[in-house]
C-alpha cells in the first residue's frame, strides 16, 4: 500500500518492452552487459541533453550493439551529410572499450523521428528545465506547458512536478500542476513518464512529468498490426 511505482516498470510485459533487449548466457557476460547499457546511457544523456531525445533503446546480436535512439530533432544528431552520427557511433565505441572484459562489438545507430513531441515526457520535461534554465519563473512555465501539452489530440491527461528552491527561496519545496485525468494504477494505461534536472544557480530543480495518453488495449494493437 501506498508505494511510489515507476510508471514504465509497473507496466512492463503488459504493454511495455523492455528498453535494453539482448541475452546473456553466463552471470559474468549479464554483469558486464549491464555496465556497458549503464555507461552508453549515462555518455547519451550528457551528450544528447537538448537534443530532445525521448527514448535510448539497446539491442544485441553476436556481431554488434544496436543502439536505437528516437528524438523530435533528428536533424540535430545526424548533422550534415551525417556526420554527427558517424562521430557519435565513434564516441559510443570509445566508451564501449573502458568497460573491462567489454567484448568488441560494432555499434548499429539508429536515429528515429517522433511526430507528436508534446506527447512524451522527455520532451515536455526538458522544455520545461530549459525555462527555468532561462530564469522563466516557475509557475508560468507550468501553465504554458501544461497548455501546449493538453493542445495535442492524442493527450487525455497531464501532471507536473517541481521541487527544490523554487524561485529562489530559502527553502525547498513541491509544487504541482495537473490537468485532465492520468491513472497510475490501471495497467493498459498508457502513462509517459520521465524526470529531468533543470540547473540553476542556487542549485538544482527537479522536474517530473506524467503524459497520459489514452488505453491500449490488445485489439488495437492486432488491428494496427
Amino acid at each position: 500500500m501506498t508505494h511510489i511505482v515507476h510508471p514504465y516498470a509497473h507496466r512492463l510485459g503488459i504493454i511495455r518492452d523492455w528498453k535494453s533487449r539482448w541475452f546473456a548466457k553466463t552471470p559474468a557476460e549479464y554483469r558486464i552487459n549491464v555496465m556497458v547499457d549503464a555507461m552508453i546511457r549515462r555518455f547519451l544523456k550528457k551528450r544528447l541533453r537538448g537534443m530532445y531525445v525521448t527514448t535510448v533503446d539497446i539491442e544485441r546480436s553476436q556481431k554488434n550493439i544496436r543502439v536505437h535512439i528516437k528524438t523530435s530533432r533528428p536533424g540535430l544528431i545526424i548533422g550534415r551529410g551525417g556526420e554527427g552520427s558517424q562521430k557519435l557511433t565513434k564516441e559510443i565505441e570509445t566508451v564501449v572499450r573502458k568497460v573491462k572484459g567489454a567484448p568488441k562489438l560494432a555499434i548499429r545507430l539508429d536515429i528515429e523521428e517522433v511526430r507528436s513531441p508534446e506527447s512524451q515526457a522527455a520532451v515536455v520535461a526538458y522544455m520545461i528545465a530549459e525555462g527555468l534554465e532561462k530564469r522563466q519563473t516557475f509557475r508560468r512555465v507550468m501553465k504554458q506547458t501544461v497548455e501546449k501539452v493538453m493542445a495535442n489530440r492524442d493527450v487525455q491527461g497531464v501532471r507536473i512536478a517541481l521541487s527544490g528552491r523554487l524561485g529562489g527561496a530559502e527553502m525547498s519545496r513541491q509544487e504541482e500542476i495537473k490537468k485532465g485525468r492520468v491513472p497510475l494504477q490501471t495497467l493498459r494505461a498508457d502513462v509517459d513518464f520521465c524526470r529531468e534536472i533543470a540547473y540553476l544557480p542556487y542549485g538544482v530543480i527537479g522536474v517530473k512529468v506524467w503524459i497520459y495518453r489514452g488505453d491500449i488495449f490488445k485489439e488495437k494493437e492486432a488491428k494496427k498490426a
